[in-house]
């Protein structure tokens, strides 16, 4: 973000999110509770200084979390986003690789968040193609901010979230003894 300032605000006149990734790119779960919340502070200032945006999205790097993050970016108004999807573009195996390896991907489904990388050397030439192959399969592509639960949800294993099953109490009868 720092070299790319034009870019952050290219992104955000586009219609896109901001989202988090931290400062410094490290395993999260590796450190305490007060070294993530600098992680997402020196970030989150940076962005909000630039465009004035409260991001409110995290995705840890490597997709390392624990519960320790995840306490912490709740309490810092975050909501921590996972993928289900994994390009594995950050391989460089070329543009025709990701392309199929996105859409014949096992998980891929509604709800869906794939996984790439702005970084990788093939995703520019893949990313055409993977956007007409999703909506000739009916998808339609959203802000991930539209397309989370932000409250009452599960993260299964693979990334995805469902939303939590209401357990509803009975109400005892008045006459019940």
């Amino acid at each position: 973000m720092g070299k790319y300032p034009d870019d952050v605000k290219a992104i955000l006149a586009a219609g896109h999110d901001l989202a988090n990734h931290s400062e410094n790119h490290k395993q999260m779960s590796k450190l305490s509770a007060e070294e993530c919340r600098t992680e997402l502070q020196k970030a989150h200032d940076r962005i909000k200084e630039l465009t004035g945006v409260e991001m409110n999205l995290f995705r840890p790097p490597y997709g390392d979390y624990n519960n320790t993050l995840i306490e912490v970016t709740n309490s810092m108004g975050y909501h921590c986003v996972q993928w289900d999807v994994d390009s594995l573009d950050w391989k460089d195996y070329g543009s025709d690789a990701i392309v199929s390896k996105v859409l014949n991907h096992k998980h891929l489904g509604n709800g869906s968040i794939i996984l790439m990388h702005n970084g990788a050397k093939y995703t520019p030439d893949a990313l055409e193609a993977i956007i007409l192959g999703l909506k000739e399969k009916g998808f339609t592509l959203v802000p991930i901010s539209e397309l989370i639960y932000k409250e009452n949800y599960e993260m299964d294993h693979e990334g995805r979230q469902h939303p939590k099953e209401e357990k509803i109490t009975p109400t005892p009868h008045p006459n019940a003894a």
